[in-house]
């Protein structure tokens, strides 16, 4: 399999973008891949600081987890200009590709030159989004008065360029997947007008959905020590597992098969 480069995008926070990245990863390792995170978001490093509590974890308790190689990018490393980046960034995906079957990189929550040119390297693209129309709102613009898309977003926008700048090199487009955080277990009328206006705007701008992680606490607890849900039976064992982490790694395993990396 050629290396696979997964990058995780959308411009606003607190969408699970650092939680994907890690949970993925582990789970790709405990698949035997090779896997290498490249974390593009220096300033907040979020990824950085799940690495950092997964090796102190690891160290406190005498534990032996996989635990992908770890790169961190700062736009400074290419000169800052959008020439000096793509360079970069190509340099540092061909050299990860030598040791990794898959490389993810988790973007910044906003526009810099770094994260927009990240996304024409993308393989797969994945934008992690909380069902709620704040944050569709990432994707396109909404008519109030008639639930109606008026137009993509600046977002939607950004991976249309970079899509092209793919082209140009002669990639195949990424195949985009818009990851559904937080739909609930409910229905609801906002759920089924999400999900119309999401199915209306995929045929136009070209992504496809999948169900992603569901509002649970063990996601954030998780965080601090470093762990995934795929640790969770090798640190503390099967008795340890409640119904809602059961739930929650299949949610995981389900996102893995989604993305169809055979």
């Amino acid at each position: 399999m050629r290396t696979h480069v997964i990058i995780i995008g959308n411009e606003k926070g607190g969408s699970g973008k650092s939680t994907t990245v890690m949970h993925l990863a582990v789970s790709l390792l405990r698949q035997g891949l090779r896997v290498t995170v490249v974390d593009l978001d220096a300033r907040q490093g979020t990824i950085s600081r799940y690495f950092e509590n997964r090796q102190l974890h690891m160290k406190k308790h005498s534990l032996d987890l996989p635990i992908p190689e770890l790169l961190t990018l700062r736009a400074e490393d290419g000169g800052g200009d959008a020439e000096g980046i793509e360079e970069l960034l190509a340099g540092v995906f061909e050299d990860a590709s030598n040791n990794a079957d898959v490389i993810i990189a988790d973007t910044p929550g906003s526009d810099t030159p770094m994260s927009r040119l990240a996304h024409s390297f993308a393989d797969t693209l994945i934008t992690p989004m909380n069902d709620s129309f704040i944050d569709l709102d990432v994707l396109a613009k909404i008519d109030p008065g008639t639930m109606t898309i008026k137009n993509p977003s600046h977002y939607a926008e950004l991976v249309w360029q970079q899509r092209m700048i793919r082209a140009k090199r002669g990639r195949k487009a990424a195949d985009w997947i818009v990851m559904r955080n937080r739909m609930g277990h409910t229905d609801s009328i906002n759920k089924r007008e999400i999900e119309r206006l999401l199915a209306d705007l995929a045929k136009r701008i070209g992504f496809r959905t999948v169900a992603g992680f569901s509002e649970r606490v063990i996601f954030r607890e998780l965080f601090h020590q470093g762990l995934t849900l795929m640790d969770v039976a090798e640190v503390s064992g099967e008795s340890a597992l409640s119904m809602s982490h059961i739930a929650a790694r299949q949610e995981v395993r389900a996102l893995v098969e989604a993305i169809n990396l055979s």
